[in-house]
């Protein structure tokens, strides 16, 4: 039995190999296996040389070589070859063994896949891991849902490898039922969406509308990153902005401004639409990469439209400090819609999710992990139902503070041409929330006027659905209601 493995992992690319390692590291044995058999041997013989990790070559070989009740992670593509693999392990598990899907899969894949498993008598946990090739190796953020009678069996083994907060709890806490997990990490990467295109706007005002070049701006991020908009996003852009090419020109300047995308973030605001949950700023962010894409068109676009000329002519060093307070609100907003839908999705699928814990599992090692987030987990540590980040004293309070300055940076870039989706659609939704009244009121009336789609009155109950023959034909037949 002491030669038995404690946890086996499917996948050798540079994810899997790190986490392997990781495992290692931390006093686990691991079983590895890999489709492409050869990648095993190239794997014992070079990063896994000196280590107590155990190679297999066959499906057969890694599952007798795992102790049992069998834990198997999976590091690897999402979609069809997760179920592929899956259903080639599954008939050689006994019942209890547990299937650990590591990948990026979409949530809905999990949600089905813990139903599947477990009417085979197994178990299935789909984990949520960011922090890329370098979070696998050193400590990732890890973000399980799915069985929950599994999770005793996994948690040492993944709170283990797990990134700690300064305090040494792990980031990584059970999340919820079925896809809980991958949902969790579908946000986190909605949310690094809308902070990377945040940052790319304020890197925009300060080269564009104040003049500044590369290294002053790094400057400026580096002295971000010691106040309270410290995160990994921050610190690695002033590096990026400081980062010369061979000639000792900064790098990013040569760089094609065309962004590409994965799909998680697509997925996020799907499911807002879905969940009609306003998810604004992912959804800018997403089609501020689209918008960036079609190069060519905005190349001859650039000759025929024109914009505003205007010169900055206005304190510099106050407009940084008003582009940090702006970014802080921005951010503030990008989270608080990105809880929203956690909130709402929850409801949907009947998931228990800690929010707080939430925010603790992304303190470290993943893409977004902040000293923003402590402040978030105060807020449901105070307050377990907060119904929305601004509605707690700490993040109500940073807002107000920032008004003005926000409010006078959009405007900046208004005037001086630069697209601001973020900071503009986080002032806009801002402005959104906090009005007892909208002119959706008009929406409703002009609905019912072309399509008899009822109105409710502010001088009746709620419930209460009305129709006018606003033209004196359309008669009283109404349209069915419903919320698509």
């Amino acid at each position: 039995m002491e030669n038995l493995a404690d946890i086996g992992l499917v996948g050798l690319a540079v994810m899997g190999q790190n986490l392997a390692l990781n495992i290692n590291d931390h006093g686990y044995r691991v079983a590895v296996f890999n489709r492409t058999t050869s990648k095993v041997g190239r794997f014992l013989k070079n990063e896994a040389a000196g280590t107590n990790i155990i190679g297999t070559y066959s499906p057969e070989e890694f599952v007798k070589s795992i102790k049992r009740p069998r834990k198997l992670i999976l590091m690897i593509q999402a979609g069809e070859a997760v179920d592929k693999s899956i259903a080639q392990l599954t008939p050689l598990l006994d019942d209890g063994d547990i299937i650990i899907d590591g990948g990026n899969s979409n949530f809905n894949d999990s949600i089905r896949r813990t139903r599947e498993v477990e009417a085979l008598g197994k178990y299935f946990i789909g984990a949520g891991i960011s922090g890329g090739e370098e979070g696998a190796r050193h400590g990732p953020s890890i973000m399980p849902g799915g069985s929950v009678v599994a999770w005793e069996a996994v948690k040492p083994i993944l709170q283990a490898v797990a990134a700690k907060v300064p305090d040494g709890t792990p980031c990584c806490d059970w999340v919820g039922e079925d896809g809980a997990g991958h949902f969790v990490k579908m946000v986190h990467n909605g949310i690094e969406y809308a902070d990377m295109q945040l940052i790319c706007e304020a890197y925009h005002l300060m080269s564009a509308a104040l003049g500044m070049n590369e290294a002053e701006i790094s400057a400026v991020f580096a002295g971000w990153n010691a106040g309270k908009l410290e995160s990994f996003l921050i610190e690695i852009t002033g590096e990026i902005l400081a980062y010369q090419d061979e000639d000792g020109q900064p790098l990013l300047r040569k760089i094609l401004d065309v962004a590409s995308q994965k799909g998680t973030g697509k997925w996020t605001a799907i499911t807002a639409l879905e969940e009609g949950t306003p998810l604004t700023l992912i959804g800018e962010a997403v089609f501020a990469r689209f918008l960036s894409a079609i190069k060519d068109q905005r190349l001859a676009a650039s000759k025929v439209l024109p914009g505003p000329s205007a010169e900055f002519t206005g304190d510099k060093a106050q407009f940084i400090r008003d582009l940090e307070g702006a970014v802080y609100a921005a951010k503030i907003i990008s989270y608080t819609q990105g809880y929203m839908l956690m909130q709402d999705a929850a409801r949907s699928y009947n998931w228990n999710l800690n929010y707080g814990g939430v925010a603790l599992m992304w303190r470290e090692g993943c893409i977004i992990r902040s000293a923003f987030l402590g402040e978030i987990q105060k807020a449901y540590a105070k307050n377990s139902a907060l119904a929305n980040l601004l509605l707690d004293d700490y993040f109500s309070a940073a807002v107000i503070e920032a008004q003005r300055s926000w409010r006078e940076v959009v405007a900046t870039g208004i005037k001086h041409g630069i697209p601001l989706p973020i900071m503009s659609g986080a002032l806009a939704f801002y402005d959104g929330y906090r009005s007892a009244t909208l002119p959706a009121n008009l929406l409703q009336a002009q609905r019912d006027y072309f399509g008899a789609h009822t109105y409710e009155r502010v001088d009746r109950p709620r419930g209460e659905h009305f129709h006018t023959n606003w033209t004196g034909t359309g008669g009283d037949v109404t349209a069915g209601s419903y919320d698509a």
